[in-house]
């Protein structure tokens, strides 16, 4: 899309690019200061992260995953400014949008960030600093920042930017910041997620429906399936930030169907990883396809993210394998064709050791008879949100699997193939969080245009426009982050600190941006009538799957402790 047109003087972006870029040299200082004091806190005399101590200090690790989360968010602000500026396209939006971002983020760090509703970490009480050794971290570059930040008239400025450009169609609010080949993939999953999805999923919602088939034909019509899985197995080769755009725009039209194409991403990221090249050949091409649709059987009941704990067994007879347990929170499981499943088949081996990855087929089910298969059995788990695939808990009796099905025909790396799909895995829910919470941009401000109150209309009253405008803020911080995390996963970089920072950092900008959007809705925003009210609820599991909010802190703290 276009950028805004220039702002002038010219200097002026000059400014903003040094200026952001050193003062997120500053954050990172301070980030790695308060790294140095947590790791006092938790490191055995070895220099090992002692578990105990970890957990005894979880509100200063966790804090300090988040205050490293802010420090790579006004990076990656810095990055984008200074990117846009080469090639001319840095404009007036996206000066907005960087200067409150980064003035906003810059300020919490300092003064304290919002774990969660109830949860503050800050410098001083969480992560024992004094302000006098604040004040060589706060330099000249973060106080400028902070003062020409989130401003009551860069706020206003910005709203009236967003303003004239829905009027003219944008896409996204502000550049993206991708080349034109992402942004023509971008145009046409927005004119599909428009023509075949917008109007109908409230509907699907509502009454708890699958997604028709139709569109998930459609969609595999659109190559959504076989995006990322190489050429030479039937699919398009496209990278991990081809990805990023896909389920953004399709969760910002639909969560459901957003999520449709991960789960394919996951099953794929397996196979392409972990998988024999037979398995390659035979799978991935109807993988790609969509001619077949898989699941991910991994979590169990009572066990949550201890995946060490799993106790479903895969026990070898003969040429198959049977499966015996129970697994829960298993996502569209009834229409699947193929199941990933997480088994131990190695029960002397305790813990991570003994567990195996198993490509078990099946029949396609139905609301009638959801497993029309022998040994297989599940209930549904009714939701909040999140709907139009449906989740369901599953229980096995001597369920068959070939031997043959096996992921890479070798036992006791079940955990160690998952862990390859992690990266990618927080990268495409970070995409998806981003898109719900566009969606709630989009549905929050049209009601703000159309609803008139005391002869004016919603979004001319500065409380609603600021909500407006900081959830444009935090959905550009979100997404810049999440496409840093996908070019460093394309170039083969490890990238699962990055990846889990766009998770945990997404999942709440979704949830900031539903809730404020039922809020500009008023009592409306209440009545299940409302397409906001799904969106609430949709936006609510970001936090929890594909890595807790807590537990996703717990991962990146410990990698920056290791390091």
């Amino acid at each position: 899309m276009a950028a805004s047109p220039a702002i002038s003087p010219a200097n002026d972006t000059q400014d903003l690019v040094g200026l952001t870029r050193d003062a997120a040299v500053s954050a990172k200082k301070l980030v790695a200061e308060a790294t140095a004091r947590v790791r006092k806190l938790v490191l055995t005399p070895e220099g090992k992260v002692d578990a105990a101590k970890l957990e005894a200090e979880q509100h200063a690790a966790h804090g300090l995953a988040w205050l490293a989360t802010y420090g790579e968010a006004v990076r990656e602000l810095a990055g984008y400014a200074e990117r846009l500026q080469s090639e001319g396209k840095l404009g007036e939006t996206e000066t907005l949008l960087v200067k409150i971002g980064a003035g906003e983020y810059l300020d919490q760090m300092f003064g304290g960030i919002p774990m969660s509703q109830g949860e503050m970490v800050r410098p001083t009480s969480s992560l024992g600093f004094q302000q006098s050794e604040l004040a060589q971290y706060r330099t000249e570059a973060v106080e400028a920042a902070i003062a020409d930040g989130n401003t009551a008239a860069n706020r206003k400025a910005l709203v009236v930017k967003i303003r004239e450009g829905v009027g003219a169609g944008s896409a996204t609010i502000g550049d993206s910041g991708l080349d034109e080949d992402m942004e023509s993939i971008r145009s046409e999953m927005r004119r599909f997620g428009k023509a075949e999805v917008v109007d109908q999923a409230h509907e699907w919602h509502l009454k708890n429906d699958y997604i028709p088939m139709e569109i998930v034909e459609k969609m595999a019509e659109l190559g959504v399936f076989g995006l990322t899985i190489p050429e030479e197995y039937g699919g398009m080769g496209l990278p991990k930030i081809s990805m990023c755009v896909v389920s953004e725009e399709l969760s910002r039209a639909y969560i459901g169907v957003g999520s449709l194409g991960t789960r394919t991403e996951i099953a794929a990221e397996l196979i392409l990883g972990g998988g024999t090249e037979e398995q390659k050949q035979r799978f991935l091409p109807k993988l790609a396809s969509g001619e077949i649709l898989p699941t991910a059987v991994f979590t169990e009941p009572n066990t949550g993210s201890d995946l060490a704990s799993l106790r479903t067994r895969g026990t070898k007879e003969g040429d198959v394998w049977k499966i015996n347990g129970n697994k829960t929170w298993i996502t569209h499981p009834v229409r699947a064709d193929i199941m990933t499943v997480l088994v131990r088949t190695k029960p002397e081996e305790k813990g991570h050791r003994g567990l195996s990855m198993l490509i078990a087929e099946k029949a396609r089910g139905t609301d009638a008879e959801p497993f029309p298969v022998e040994g297989l059995s599940g209930g549904e788990i009714h939701v909040l949100g999140y709907r139009g695939m449906k989740e369901y808990e599953l229980s096995f009796e001597d369920f068959s699997v070939p031997g043959n099905n096996l992921l890479g025909d070798v036992e006791g790396k079940g955990f160690a193939q998952l862990m390859q799909t992690f990266e990618s895995a927080r990268i495409q829910t970070a995409a998806r969080a981003i898109g719900v919470a566009q969606s709630a941009l989009d549905v929050g401000l049209r009601y703000a245009e159309e609803r008139v109150q005391f002869g004016k209309p919603l979004v001319e009253f500065p409380r609603v426009a600021d909500k407006i405008a900081m959830m444009a803020v935090e959905i550009n911080i979100a997404r810049q982050l999440t496409y840093f995390s996908a070019r460093e996963k394309d170039e083969g970089k490890r990238c699962d600190l990055e990846a889990g920072m766009a998770k945990l950092l997404g999942a709440r900008v979704a949830w900031a941006a539903a809730d404020n959007a039922l809020q500009i809705h008023g009592g409306n925003g209440f009545a299940l009538e409302y397409q906001v009210s799904r969106l609430l609820c949709d936006a609510r599991i970001l936090s929890i799957f594909e890595g807790a909010a807590e537990i996703q802190a717990q991962v990146i703290a410990r990698r920056l402790l290791e390091q």
